[in-house]
C-alpha cells in the first residue's frame, strides 16, 4: 500500500492540488473574516474549513474519477453543506436567525468547489459577490426594514418615551430627535403631555416596523444620562 501511494505521487498534481486548496483557504478565510467581525455563528474558521473541504473533495474526484464523478461530488457537497447550514438556523420567538449565515456557508462551499475544479478566477468572482451581498447590501436592508410601506401597513409600532422637567422639555425633545435621527429612525408622530406637577411626557412614535433593540436601549441610556431627563424608555405596541 505504501509503495502504491509513493508510485502515485506526482509533483505536478501536488502543485495543482496545493494551488486549489490554498486558493480555497484564502478566499474562504476572506468570507469568514467578514462573518467573524460581525460575530456570526459561522465565522473565520468555519468558512475556511468549508471552502477547503469542498475544494479537497472536488479536487480528489477530478484526479481519481471522470468528469461525471466530479459533477456528482459537487452535488454531494451542495447537499452536505445544506445540512451544515441548517445547524446555524435558530428560531427565537417569532424571529428566525441564521439564514444569512447558512447562505454564506453555501457560498464558501461554491468557492471551494470552483477552486477544486481549477477555476480560480471563478472562485475569486464568487468570493467578491458573496462579500458584496453581506457588506454592500446590509445598509440597504437596514434602510428598507426601518421604513414601512405606508402608515397603515405597520402591525407593530415602536414608541420612545421621555419624561422631562417642564422647564427643560425643549432640551429633552432636541436630544430625542437628534439621537433618533442619528440612528436612522424617522418619527411618524410626536406628542407632549403634562406628567405630574412639573414634568412632561414626550412620546415619539417611530415610522420603522423593524428595530434593533440594542440600539434603542443605547438611545435610552444616552437620554437617561442627561440631567433634565427623569426617565426614558421604549416599547412596542400592536395595532389591529
Amino acid at each position: 500500500m505504501t509503495l502504491q501511494a509513493i508510485a502515485h505521487l506526482n509533483v505536478a498534481t501536488l502543485v495543482d492540488s496545493f494551488i486549489s486548496l490554498a486558493s480555497a483557504f484564502a478566499l474562504g478565510s476572506l468570507i469568514g473574516f467578514e462573518r467573524q467581525v460581525r460575530q456570526r455563528t459561522a465565522g473565520l474558521r468555519t468558512n475556511a474549513l468549508v471552502a477547503v473541504a469542498a475544494s479537497a473533495f472536488v479536487d480528489m474526484a477530478a484526479q481519481i474519477g471522470t468528469a461525471s464523478d466530479t459533477t456528482r461530488v459537487i452535488a454531494y457537497v451542495v447537499s452536505g453543506v445544506g445540512f451544515l447550514g441548517a445547524g446555524t438556523i435558530m428560531k427565537e420567538g417569532l424571529n428566525v436567525r441564521g439564514l444569512n449565515t447558512a447562505a454564506t456557508l453555501w457560498g464558501s462551499a461554491a468557492v471551494g468547489a470552483a477552486a477544486g475544479s481549477d477555476l480560480i478566477g471563478q472562485a475569486i468572482l464568487i468570493t467578491l459577490f458573496v462579500l458584496a451581498s453581506n457588506i454592500l447590501l446590509r445598509p440597504v436592508v437596514d434602510r428598507i426594514n426601518r421604513t414601512p410601506l405606508d402608515n397603515q401597513a405597520s402591525e407593530v409600532t415602536y414608541t420612545m418615551c421621555v419624561i422631562s422637567t417642564s422647564e427643560r422639555q425643549k432640551e429633552a425633545l432636541a436630544d430625542l430627535e437628534r439621537l433618533l435621527e442619528d440612528a436612522s429612525y424617522p418619527i411618524s408622530d410626536l406628542s407632549v403631555e403634562p406628567f405630574g406637577d412639573d414634568h412632561v411626557e414626550i412620546e415619539a412614535m417611530l415610522m420603522s416596523t423593524a428595530v434593533n433593540a440594542a440600539e434603542l436601549d443605547r438611545i435610552v441610556a444616552s437620554l437617561q444620562s442627561q440631567p433634565h431627563v427623569a426617565q426614558a424608555f421604549w416599547n412596542p405596541s400592536t395595532t389591529e
